[in-house]
């Protein structure tokens, strides 16, 4: 495939998606202008594939692969969500095995009814059914202490899990990062220039590795601390929150391109 003039790589819920309704139309200049020059713009959450897969069509970006469940999966251009569940049973399968006081304080995804779901997420019923369709992670809300969350994340850890705090879920996983999955995706289009958008702990990795990182204002938690680079000015921070700070990102970008 021709070497773009550089990769975006967007994280979605808080980020290209607000945080409370879910809408992108705020960064739909930006994203023309981008599809135009032929810029691909890689979506990289902790979204499953069942949920990227029809919004990366929605967002015209399907010609493109795309970061799914954290970076523990790649949804590949024009493919459709695998039917099968991957390896979230295994993950169901370790908490099982924590101790009561430690699983008591965590509730994912799978500890919740389709209706539960959908409160906790802010999402309709039908995308809380693809927000279920999990095969490589499983988000939750953490109900304890942090010595108690340091205990978790130990006795995950023993079992081969990660635990990564996104801007509302802590997320469990058998490894895989937005940062390493955007090194890969970047070699299949000559390791062009990278640009990364974010506003959670959960894209730090991704915002120091790329060449020049965004970190969008989230107001629903603390701001994110000064990151590796940002002194520098490779990660630079936008006031405005969501869509609407992507897309003054991404019109700097533009600018500075000279597209």
């Amino acid at each position: 495939m021709p070497r773009p003039p550089f990769l975006v790589f967007s994280d979605l819920d808080g980020t290209l998606l607000d945080h409370e309704d879910y809408a992108h139309d705020p960064a739909a200049p930006a994203l023309a202008r981008l599809r135009a020059a032929g810029v691909p713009v890689i979506l990289a959450s902790s979204k499953t594939a069942a949920e990227i897969a029809p919004l990366r069509a929605e967002l015209g970006l399907s010609d493109h692969p795309a970061i799914v469940e954290n970076g523990a999966g790649v949804l590949e251009p024009g493919a459709e969500a695998p039917d099968d569940p991957g390896r979230h049973g295994e993950l169901r399968a370790a908490l099982a095995r924590l101790p009561a006081s430690l699983r008591a304080a965590f509730q994912g995804f799978g500890d919740w009814d389709l209706a539960m779901l959908a409160r906790r997420t802010g999402l309709p019923r039908a995308e809380a059914e693809l927000a279920a369709r999990r095969r490589h992670s499983e988000p939750g809300l953490w109900r304890g202490s942090d010595a108690q969350k340091a205990a978790l994340v130990a006795a995950l850890a023993a079992q081969g899990i990660t635990a990564r705090e996104g801007g509302r879920f802590l997320t469990l996983s058998f490894g895989g990062t937005k940062a390493s999955r955007m090194a890969e995706i970047a070699a299949r289009y000559g390791s062009p220039f990278t640009v990364a958008l974010g506003d959670a702990p959960n894209d730090v990795e991704m915002l120091e590795t790329a060449d020049l990182g965004f970190v969008i204002a989230n107001p629903h938690r603390p701001p994110l601390p000064e990151l590796s680079g940002e002194a520098e000015g490779r990660i630079v921070r936008i006031d405005a929150a969501g869509p609407e700070g992507w897309n003054r990102a991404m019109e700097r970008v533009i600018k500075d391109h000279g597209i």
